[in-house]
């Protein structure tokens, strides 16, 4: 205590529980402004994995079929998870097997970018599936 007094720093306990205790002569507000940088510095560095939502319909055409997997594709190169939601309207929920169909060829065709985290299920009027891309 008197050495860091004489040096007009403070004395910083860093391993209280070892045998002896370990401690630090250092100016304390200045130790705690540089955890303070590194952690603001750590959350700068993360990345957040957003969840992106993809709509189709049982009867979509193939060029608009194939702009969506595009995206789907762009999506996974960033990293997000994607959510492919099919929309039954009115006499479409009597083709139930016709949404899965689909749903499966999406999985077939990301099978080597993606894995399925969610698989395709019926909820009320729409039938949905998450996807995850593989980590490299």
């Amino acid at each position: 205590m008197e050495m860091a007094q004489e040096q007009g720093l403070d004395l910083v306990e860093i391993a209280p529980n070892s045998q002896p205790p370990v401690c630090k002569i250092l100016d304390y507000g200045r130790y705690k402004y540089q955890a303070q940088k590194k952690a603001a510095e750590a959350r700068k560095k993360q990345k957040v994995v957003e969840i992106k939502e993809i709509k189709m319909r049982p009867n979509i055409d193939t060029h608009d079929y194939e702009v969506k997997m595009k995206n789907i594709e762009r999506f996974f190169k960033d990293g997000d998870k994607v959510k492919v939601t099919l929309r039954f309207r009115g006499r479409e929920m009597a083709h139930q097997d016709l949404g899965m169909k689909l749903l499966n060829r999406v999985k077939d065709e990301t099978a080597e970018i993606a894995k399925v985290e969610l698989h395709p299920k019926l909820e009320g009027r729409q039938m949905m599936m998450v996807l995850a891309p593989i980590a490299k």
